[in-house]
């Protein structure tokens, strides 16, 4: 599941770390330096560590109100969390996280506009990365 993360800038995205490793073995995206390059889009994003917290899991009140959120893991670490997996630790509060990165979108890499196969030239990020998953997920993929 792609994220989103309203409260960060708009056009960031959040990426699983199970997605990207599932693409990246199936040689869809190439990570490198702090760039992610989705191929056949041709789009780099600039990635930052990440969590989106699911839900506080103690039962207790969410006082730091991160249930629903991306954050970065500096901010969470910085904040006093310990991130373990799917877990993070925040003085007596345990949440469920998902982990992995948070992507800006990056200039350049994107292919001609008129390539075979390619319908309208997409109006946003979000439009092109909503399309990739669509035509991937589409063919079989998770």
């Amino acid at each position: 599941m792609l994220v989103r993360a309203h409260a960060m800038a708009p056009n960031r995205v959040f990426f699983p770390q199970a997605a990207l490793d599932e693409w990246e073995r199936d040689g869809r995206i190439e990570l490198r330096e702090g760039e992610l390059v989705v191929r056949e889009e041709g789009r780099r994003y600039r990635m930052i560590e990440a969590a989106r917290v699911v839900r506080e899991v103690t039962g207790a009140e969410d006082v730091h109100d991160l249930t629903g959120r991306v954050k970065s893991a500096a901010f969470l670490t910085e904040l006093g969390a310990e991130l373990l997996g799917g877990s993070m630790l925040l003085g007596e509060l345990a949440y469920d996280i998902v982990p992995g990165w948070l992507g800006a979108p990056l200039p350049g890499l994107r292919p001609a506009a008129g390539e075979p196969g390619r319908g309208a030239e997409p109006r946003s990020d979000e439009e092109l990365l909503g399309q990739y998953l669509v035509r991937t997920l589409g063919e079989g993929g998770s």
